[in-house]
């Protein structure tokens, strides 16, 4: 996981509708990465609504806001659909994003270990370094807390 400090781990993957998103197309303005297990469950579900619904505020405080997930381009599209969402969703099927961010880990429920995505948002400056890393996110009001970081970088 890039530490506080760091140059952000470059990318550039599919995301919805069609294209491609990647580091470079944030140059110059304050970039939240939050990364999320999966498509339409619940905790992934609220985490989006309230992050797509502080876009304004992210955009007059100078930052974008972009999702990451394992899921494909086609869930995402449906994904945002269903939920009236705007806000991009980046598509890392391959993983390798979510290895370099050091968020695909392992994880155990009911005894069972199995490789998944660990809910963290990086808060990435302009110039493309780590200013901000929120672990073991917990959704409520998350999204509102990462606003007031990036208002106040």
């Amino acid at each position: 996981m890039p530490a506080i400090g760091e140059k952000a781990p470059d990318f550039a993957l599919a995301r919805d509708g069609a294209g491609e998103l990647g580091l470079k197309d944030f140059r110059g303005r304050k970039l939240v990465l939050y990364f999320y297990p999966k498509d339409d469950t619940p905790g992934c579900t609220q985490e989006a609504i309230e992050f797509n619904g502080l876009l304004a505020a992210f955009e007059q405080a100078g930052a974008a806001v972009v999702g990451v997930s394992p899921d494909a381009p086609k869930s995402h599209d449906k994904f945002k659909r269903k939920h009236g969402l705007t806000l991009p969703l980046v598509s890392d099927e391959a993983r390798s994003m979510l290895e370099a961010y050091g968020v695909w880990v392992e994880k155990s429920m009911y005894g069972r270990k199995y490789m998944g995505v660990a809910r963290t948002t990086f808060l990435i400056d302009g110039e493309g370094l780590v200013r901000r890393v929120w672990e073991k996110v917990k959704v409520p009001g998350h999204a509102r807390a990462v606003l007031e970081a990036a208002q106040a970088l």
